[in-house]
């Protein structure tokens, strides 16, 4: 399949569940059947484990994944951590999907 740009949000760290964890704006692909996304060396099957909709196959830390919003809130407004977008991502994302150009260089959204 063709490597798209999604949301993506640890749920398990530090030892909970929580929405506070670690984010990314970043490219995935997902394998023939869409059930598995393959991202930074993980294979994440899909799957509804608590509040994730997503889990490491191999680790069992929760993720949920998504396509970003073209509004750019993608994660709830309480959670503390910023999204980081990857640098190989940021002048689609910005320029395409949230339509601000002029932020290509910035680092979170």
């Amino acid at each position: 399949m063709k490597p798209r740009i999604m949301y993506v949000e640890l749920k398990t760290h530090g030892g909970g569940h929580d929405d506070n964890g670690p984010a990314w704006i970043s490219r995935v692909t997902f394998s023939k059947t869409g059930r598995t996304i393959y991202w930074r060396n993980k294979r994440l099957r899909r799957g509804k484990r608590g509040c994730a909709n997503h889990f490491d196959l191999d680790t069992g830390d929760t993720y949920w994944i998504s396509g970003p919003k073209k509004n750019g809130e993608d994660r709830y407004p309480w959670a503390a951590e910023k999204v980081r977008i990857d640098p190989d991502v940021r002048q689609e994302y910005w320029t395409q999907i949230r339509r601000q150009p002029n932020k290509v260089n910035e680092e979170f959204a």
